[in-house]
């Protein structure tokens, strides 16, 4: 059966890497991963590609390593995240009265509420993105999830509307069709984050992802099965290596190594008698760093960042233990020691890392299952929803794919084995329709809004 599912791709284009991941799903609904490659990205920042020419490069690689990881891939189309400080979001209410009261409302009068909303006015030179429903009113009756069905006078509905900046928006298009890519669509980079480490319980109690990334940390916030808010605070972890650099004067690639292997989140943890030795540049006398004044740059910056997220959750009214699912806290930044604590005290909220090895396949190298490519799993997830969604659409290519050996783990033994056929049926159901709640809650094709303005242009 699984020979049968398509081969999906998603394409991380970040401020310090380039990620393709090529999954597939097994007959368990899970992930298995048939190729994967990453590269240095070096025209890239704060999220948005400024540099063509280096992006081409660096995707060029990470396809380069993704092929030589499974040299039987063949890659034509991904799914690529956007994100970038240049996205914002606005609430806006929008109301129709209807035409014919006695009729139930229908789906085509829901479109009509949505598109409306397209009209709403934004600066020049952005464009929205999407327009997400969150909650519906009937007359008098609030809070109406989908109100098909219902029988009114008047229905309306509360928005969350997501924009972006067109030039921005046309450089990553542009740098992955360069690359020799066909972009099947863009997604939002904290919801693809979100879809990979949330489950169902997670959506119904209400969390904020935090995902923090090399140059931008992205926020999503869901209450009661909504998407309440999205964000992009413009600060990731390559602004605490910055800060590192020039708080202790010493090199950037210094700086990295040292927040990965020393740092910490929180200075109290960290010792005060310890030092970390610096070889000196051409004859220099070594440095002595200390690994408290380290932790202290550090937690600067990330209370900053926890800062701006408790700022967005006060502005959406659910600070103050709303969110009963918490911070869920993914990305490569997400890996700092101690951050957990110190997120649970600037925000007041549980704190917990999101992985997102709950949708792959037993047995993939550990790797994968780190916090950082949490988006490029999403976007595979993405993929997904939509193939689900559109069987029809999609040209099935039989090819026969095996996971690699070097993207296995050394014991590749499958859980699914211990498991009963009835519980197998009870995995896919609920697999399958908690990723089609996340996604069926989202416009799809965010790609085609760009195709269809250039053609009016022509």
């Amino acid at each position: 059966m699984n020979q049968e599912q398509p081969i999906i791709v998603g394409l991380d284009i970040g401020t310090t890497k380039i990620a393709a991941i090529a999954g597939r799903k097994n007959e368990y609904g899970k992930l298995e991963i048939l190729g994967f490659g990453r590269a240095n990205s070096n025209g890239v920042k704060h999220g948005q590609v400024l540099n063509i020419d280096e992006t081409i490069k660096a995707i060029r690689m990470a396809l380069d390593n993704c092929y030589a990881s499974n040299p039987n891939l063949s890659i034509s189309e991904v799914y690529v995240g956007i994100a970038g400080h240049h996205i914002k979001s606005l609430q806006t209410r929008g109301d129709i009265v209807r035409q014919t009261t006695e009729d139930e409302i229908t789906q085509k009068e829901i479109d009509q509420l949505v598109a409306d909303q397209y009209k709403t006015y934004i600066p020049a030179g952005d464009q929205i993105i999407d327009v997400i429903p969150q909650e519906f009113a009937v007359d008098n009756f609030q809070n109406i999830i989908s109100p098909i069905g219902y029988g009114g006078v008047k229905v309306g509905a509360n928005f969350h509307i997501i924009t972006g900046d067109k030039n921005a928006i046309k450089n990553i298009s542009r740098a992955v069709e360069k690359s020799g890519l066909h972009t099947k669509d863009l997604v939002l980079q904290p919801l693809a984050s979100a879809a990979a480490v949330m489950g169902q319980e997670d959506l119904e109690a209400g969390v904020a992802i935090v995902d923090i990334g090399g140059g931008t940390t992205d926020l999503a916030v869901f209450y009661e099965g909504i998407l309440k808010h999205t964000a992009v605070i413009p600060f990731g972890g390559e602004n605490i290596t910055n800060d590192i650099k020039t708080g202790l004067g010493v090199l950037k690639t210094q700086a990295e190594q040292m927040k990965v292997q020393f740092g910490s989140a929180l200075s109290n943890e960290a010792r005060g008698n310890a030092f970390i030795t610096i070889p000196g540049l051409r004859g220099m006398p070594a440095k002595e760093i200390s690994v408290k004044n380290l932790a202290n740059i550090i937690q600067a910056r990330m209370s900053e960042i926890m800062d701006f997220v408790s700022y967005h959750l006060k502005q959406v009214g659910l600070d103050n233990k709303m969110l009963n699912g918490g911070i869920v806290l993914t990305g490569g930044g997400a890996q700092l020691k101690h951050l957990i604590q110190l997120t649970e005290y600037v925000t007041g909220l549980n704190a917990r890392i999101g992985y997102p090895n709950e949708h792959l396949a037993s047995g993939q190298i550990e790797e994968l299952a780190k916090p950082t490519y949490s988006t490029c799993i999403g976007l595979i997830l993405k993929g997904y929803s939509d193939y689900e969604h559109n069987r029809k659409q999609f040209e099935l290519t039989h090819i026969q794919v095996e996971i690699p050996t070097a993207l296995k783990t050394p014991d590749n033994t499958r859980e699914e084995v211990l498991i009963t056929e009835e519980e197998r049926q009870v995995r896919r159901v609920t697999n399958r329709k908690g990723i089609k709640d996340f996604w069926g809650k989202f416009k799809d094709g965010i790609i085609d809004l760009f195709k269809e303005e250039e053609d009016h242009a022509l």
